[in-house]
């Protein structure tokens, strides 16, 4: 790869990072004017907004399963950047964000597991298994320059990884009725996507429309439509010089459309939860007990653990310059689950309180991982620097 290529690359993820900062800032607003809204005089005006009939269906649905549908795209457009010129595209680059990224989704989801099990909440077992990008890396960003390059890519790679091991579990564990006619026929649009950027095709337009009917055959299947974003970023050829690329020239095109518009959107139509009296009590349930303890401690245990195993054993290696220290700090702050979380908790759940009280509980483990993730890196930061005077 030229030098010029690696440099357009290099500013991608530059714009990337940028803009998930940026717009973490913008979630923490959104969430907490959803917040408000939904508990003030205008909360019954708010929340019919979101049913507001659309078609078909309702705001709620074109943004929950149309428009994240696009957010999935960008997510596997930014897997398949990192399979083939980032931290995935050696076994070396790539052994120790897979490995922690698996014990921060096998941890937290054993604990909620072990706390619910055989009850109705089990099914939420994937809420504390995903790791929210945006929020992340903007709370990271917080913490300064005393934060290496290379953590802010550990964990971006992370929270990849995380995103595709909670796009599967979507996939096989909260599909419930199969229509394998409508299921063939979107993978046959897959497959055929998939072929002619093979064979040349560069031209985005011959795979976006196929992509919005694979979309609507994926709905039909029973598989949750949003799983089509994911499927055409992979069909999208990424081959290509630089900014030439189609899968380039895309997730350049989207990046500020998503962070800026879609998820703020998915923050403002999910997070305006009607707080009753005492409402903290709902955090004393198990299936809340499990999301919490899931996010805050079972991510940064089931990170620095496999990341443990793994460089003892000589499989992988510690970023350069990133500490054990720093690296519990990134685990703590991927027990910021959000969007994802949420996500998931609409698939798991039909039950309104209960999905309420699982969103309070996502939203108190992702606070507690995101202040006490930062204090703890600001502090990890300022020891270092005095230790280097």
């Amino acid at each position: 790869m030229s030098a010029k290529q690696k440099a357009s690359l290099r500013g991608l993820f530059s714009d990337f990072f940028h803009s998930e900062k940026s717009s973490g800032i913008l979630l923490i607003g959104c969430t907490l004017l959803s917040l408000l809204l939904a508990n003030s005089a205008w909360g019954t005006a708010y929340h019919h907004l979101w049913e507001t009939r659309i078609g078909p269906y309702s705001l709620e649905f074109w943004i929950n399963d149309g428009l994240m549908a696009v957010f999935f795209l960008l997510v596997g457009l930014e897997i398949e950047r990192e399979i083939y010129i980032g931290e995935l595209s050696s076994p070396k680059q790539a052994i120790l964000p897979i490995v922690a990224a698996l014990g921060g989704m096998l941890v937290p989801a054993a604990i909620h597991f072990a706390l619910n099990q055989g009850s109705p909440a089990a099914a939420g077992f994937g809420i504390p298994m995903a790791t929210d990008i945006a929020f992340a890396l903007g709370i990271l960003s917080l913490a300064g320059k005393s934060v290496p390059l290379s953590l802010k890519i550990f964990l971006t790679a992370l929270a990849i990884i995380d995103d595709l091991g909670a796009i599967l579990v979507i996939a096989v564990f909260y599909t419930q009725e199969l229509s394998l006619p409508d299921l063939f026929i979107a993978l046959g649009i897959f497959i055929s996507l998939y072929l002619l950027g093979k064979f040349g095709m560069r031209r985005l337009i011959f795979f976006l429309i196929p992509g919005a009917f694979m979309w609507y055959f994926l709905h039909e299947s029973g598989v949750h439509a949003t799983i089509s974003g994911v499927l055409l970023a992979f069909a999208i050829p990424f081959g290509g010089t630089g900014k030439e690329s189609p899968s380039y020239r895309l997730q350049h095109a989207l990046h500020y459309p998503v962070a800026f518009g879609i998820i703020p959107l998915f923050a403002l139509a999910n997070t305006g939860i009607p707080l009753e009296p005492a409402f903290y009590n709902s955090l004393l349930s198990l299936n809340s007990l499990g999301i919490i303890g899931g996010l805050f401690l079972g991510k940064p245990i089931g990170i620095l653990s496999f990341c443990w195993l793994s460089v003892k054993s000589g499989w992988g290696a510690l970023p350069n310059q990133v500490s054990w220290k720093q690296l519990l700090g990134a685990g703590m702050l991927a027990g910021i689950g959000f969007t994802m979380s949420i996500f998931i908790t609409l698939l798991a759940f039909e039950d309104i309180q209960m999905i309420n009280d699982s969103k309070i509980a996502i939203l108190t483990a992702s606070l507690l991982a995101a202040v006490v993730g930062l204090l703890y890196l600001r502090r990890v930061g300022s020891s270092s620097s005095s230790a280097a005077e």
